[in-house]
């Protein structure tokens, strides 16, 4: 009895998910988390989750291992053009899982240049090292010393980046 009443707990709590996921500070400045904002606040933000690359069971184990270590993020301009070409099809064609984030927006821009301490594009993370503008052969060293195959695998599915993301102010 208390094992079919297990397994119907299963059942009916299987599919719960996790909804939008707020930060809301309040006046005297305690930060609160939920799934609804706070009312009457004006200082909320809706976090963003799941925007890293989900691990694919068809990538080899070296790459997966390496994704979940060192996962790979390229930022490119809308106008870069072909040098972000190039480094989108150099990621693609070693086989290398990675999130391509478009910065769009001044406060993309400026959140880019904080972090990365420059403004040229391309530009890539490797884990939390950044690689700015792209030279094939200082790409190719940092993803190796991330533990990244040197080629894709043998018949390796194509590697798609991730949707670009476009950083919306908040409103």
């Amino acid at each position: 009895m208390k094992l079919l009443l297990l397994l119907c707990g299963f059942v009916l709590f299987g599919n719960v998910q996790a909804g939008e996921l707020y930060r809301s500070i309040d006046s005297s400045g305690k930060v609160h988390y939920g799934d609804k904002p706070l009312s009457s606040i004006e200082d909320v933000e809706l976090l963003k989750l799941g925007n890293e690359p989900v691990p694919d069971d068809s990538l080899p184990y070296e790459t997966k291992k390496a994704q979940e270590n060192f996962p790979v993020v390229l930022y490119v301009f809308e106008t870069c053009g072909v040098p972000c070409d190039e480094a989108r099809q150099f990621l693609q064609k070693r086989g290398i899982p990675f999130t391509e984030k478009n910065l769009v927006t001044k406060e993309d821009v400026d959140t880019f240049r904080t972090a990365s301490g420059s403004e040229h594009a391309p530009s890539m993370t490797v884990g939390k090292t950044w690689v700015i503008g792209f030279l094939a052969e200082r790409w190719h060293k940092e993803l190796d010393f991330a533990g990244y195959p040197k080629t894709a695998p043998y018949r390796a599915h194509p590697v798609t980046a991730a949707p670009t993301q476009t950083v919306k102010p908040a409103p």
